[in-house]
């Protein structure tokens, strides 16, 4: 109990501490984009129209080995913001809140707007957008509309199938639409211009920002205007050659994407038609192209205003996404499609057009943008900054990243991903699987149970077993 009331007095304290502002400290953009895969033109995926992100990519640096600590929107957002790892315990799926699971700790946000900075909120940062207290200059702002969340739709063959959910939280309907419309009749688009506005409030009265805007698309579902879905050839969709379970993969690494099959469109078991999942992935690479459009607008107007000089920029995606993969859809498990995530940093005074191999995790965020901004780093934060990679990408860095989901625990490291699934009764490994990524990238057959790899299995477990020891180190009231 000691220890507890300890950690949280000490962080209540840190929250109240505010250093004067440094005129030559930067401002922070910071992009967040929901579902995004790492498929995108900077990442070697030349069928995927995204440029402004490319743009974006080749002034500043690309981690090619991102990982998120956690497949699902609102326990990833919480363990960035706050710069804890989630746990058995704590971040648990897309609903929980930061107040809740690690009250009293200081946010991100929370802590450039005690150093002096003015903290923004635009779309979706957190998932609730009441959690986080304490953390924004202003309340947070989100698009006005008659849609639940994130569940827009505007034409009228859509809204004929929406139906209220069993539940009484939000909305089901149709999978996907493509308005024939002005980016704006969206939110994303209404969520660009509304970062477009601020900024040129902040040129305008000098202070400096961290302005953190979040894009809903590619997330489901794939609604976007029409002049996105016609950039790509519907009868050049190609669905994924993996669309089975990995050879030798346990049970416990699939699940019956439930997610997906919320939408009215969407047969609640059972597979999926081929042409249905080809509109879906056409569906998907539209909302992404449509979401690149309006950072793209952001990113012009940050350098219209002059402030792109003095600003940093960091972009990254929440999770990756299964597009058929596995015969998976959505995320919600411990494979790379939904661990791999795009990160792309770009600083005053850093390199430009660099790629780095070395292996980061989302938890790493925080520490190194408050080093980029020359402030006091947090003493509750459990990731390492990635700042020196800007310099020299080609470094040595860390031999493995760590993730997890629900009873999964995976680490990754330069050549394999391995998990071990335990038990809530007794704690025990109940199933487990490994790839060799070099060899076999798309995870097609489990080789945790060769005779030949029972050393490798065992150093890989014992690495999980001591960052889980070290990851609970910090206890969190």
């Amino acid at each position: 109990m000691k220890k507890l009331i300890t950690v949280a007095v000490f962080a209540l304290i840190f929250a109240g501490l505010t250093h004067g502002q440094n005129k030559n400290q930067p401002n922070v953009l910071f992009i967040a984009v929901d579902d995004l895969r790492p498929e995108l033109g900077c990442y070697g995926q030349s069928h995927i129209h995204s440029p402004h992100i490319d743009k974006l990519a080749e002034t500043g640096l690309v981690f090619n080995r991102a990982y998120c600590n956690i497949p699902v929107c609102g326990a990833s957002r919480a363990s960035i913001l706050s710069g804890i790892r989630p746990n058995r315990t704590r971040f648990l799926d897309y609903s929980c809140r930061q107040d809740e699971d690690v009250p009293g700790v200081v946010s991100l946000p929370m802590h450039f707007k005690n150093n002096g900075y003015t903290t923004v909120s635009l779309g979706k940062i957190y998932h609730h957008q009441n959690d986080g207290k304490g953390s924004w200059s202003e309340t947070p702002w989100f698009p006005e509309g008659d849609w639940q969340g994130w569940q827009a739709y505007v034409m009228p063959e859509s809204h004929k199938q929406i139906e209220p959910r069993p539940n009484g939280n939000g909305i089901n309907g149709s999978s996907f639409e493509w308005a024939d419309a002005p980016d704006h009749i969206y939110p994303d688009g209404m969520i660009a211009d509304e970062a477009v506005r601020r900024m040129r409030q902040f040129r305008n009265s000098g202070e400096p920002f961290f302005l953190a805007v979040g894009f809903l698309k590619p997330h489901l579902p794939f609604n976007a205007p029409k002049k996105y879905w016609d950039l790509y050839d519907f009868d050049e969709i190609q669905l994924p050659d993996n669309m089975k379970k990995p050879d030798g993969a346990p049970d416990e690494s699939m699940h019956n994407f439930g997610e997906l099959r919320n939408y009215t469109d969407v047969p609640d078991q059972g597979p999926l038609d081929e042409e249905f999942m080809r509109k879906l992935i056409h569906g998907y690479y539209a909302c992404v192209s449509y979401t690149d459009a309006q950072i793209g607008k952001v990113l012009n107007e940050l350098e219209r205003l002059g402030l792109a000089e003095n600003t940093i920029v960091i972009l990254w995606g929440d999770h990756g996404w299964h597009l058929g993969e596995h015969d998976l859809w959505c995320k919600h498990c411990n494979f790379e499609k939904v661990l791999h995530t795009p990160l792309i940093l770009r600083a005053p005074g850093k390199k430009q057009n660099l790629k780095t191999d070395a292996l980061v995790e989302f938890v790493d965020i925080y520490p190194s943008l408050v080093e980029l901004a020359g402030l006091e780093k947090p003493f509750h934060l459990q990731g390492k900054s990635f700042v020196q990679l800007a310099e020299n990408p080609n470094q040595p860095w860390k031999e493995e990243v760590f993730c997890r989901w629900i009873r999964g625990e995976t680490v990754v490291t330069k050549t394999h991903t391995y998990t071990e699934w335990f038990s809530d009764q007794t704690g025990k490994v109940t199933a487990r699987m490994m790839y060799n990524l070099a060899d076999d990238p798309e995870e097609t057959i489990n080789i945790s149970e060769k005779p030949e790899n029972k050393k490798l299995v065992e150093e890989l477990s014992e690495k999980l077993k001591k960052h889980i020891e070290e990851r609970d180190g910090l206890v969190i009231p």
